[in-house]
């Protein structure tokens, strides 16, 4: 139920996952961030990675790389003012592990992929870096990276693959869950707690 937008996201997610080993780069330069994400993350990907080391890798990815606090409120929407201070810090570490967790298992086949970034775009307060991914089983994946300056380091507010921006999807996925249990947001909660003591 909660899968669509981890499926559709997750060849994005996976072009950066050497963040833990990647230093932070300066704002000025989007294109550069955005071209060490997907040339190294594709060039240490593959199946024989073991799944401790993915898990390992993705957390400190989102961690570092992804702007978890705005991607957390635009994905609950009005439901995160229902919430009290202790359930919004709760629902943003379970957001995290559920999808780092989830990605993981979906990352290995898209190592060895041929990544290139092909423009960017001011767009607002953020800069949009668009990116392709030639695949040898069908046209290139069209990666768009939405990035925002926090205090001279780039984070990651969307990513958009071929058109579908992974926000939205997701905040749909959590408004509808959120309808099916009574319009109570603190189900969204349970439902994550369920899904991470299931992946134990």
């Amino acid at each position: 139920m909660m899968r669509h937008w981890l499926l559709v996201g997750a060849l994005a997610l996976t072009l950066g996952l050497t963040a833990t080993t990647r230093p932070g780069l300066a704002a000025p330069d989007p294109t550069a961030f955005v071209g060490d994400l997907g040339t190294e993350g594709i060039q240490v990907l593959g199946p024989d990675v073991p799944q401790t080391q993915r898990l390992a890798r993705f957390r400190a990815l989102f961690r570092q790389d992804f702007d978890i606090p705005d991607i957390g409120r635009f994905v609950l929407g009005r439901y995160w003012r229902e919430m009290t201070p202790e359930q919004q810090q709760e629902f943003l570490g379970l957001f995290q592990e559920y999808t780092v967790r989830a990605y993981s298992e979906r990352l290995g086949q898209f190592g060895g992929a041929q990544f290139r970034v092909t423009g960017t775009t001011p767009t607002g307060d953020e800069i949009v870096v668009t990116s392709e991914v030639d695949r040898t089983n069908g046209p290139p994946v069209k990666i768009d990276w939405h990035l925002r300056d926090r205090d001279g380091q780039y984070k990651i507010t969307d990513v958009y693959v071929d058109g579908v921006s992974m926000k939205v999807a997701q905040r749909d996925t959590f408004a509808s869950l959120v309808q099916k249990n009574g319009g109570r947001a603190d189900a969204v909660l349970a439902v994550l707690r369920q899904e991470l003591a299931v992946a134990r």
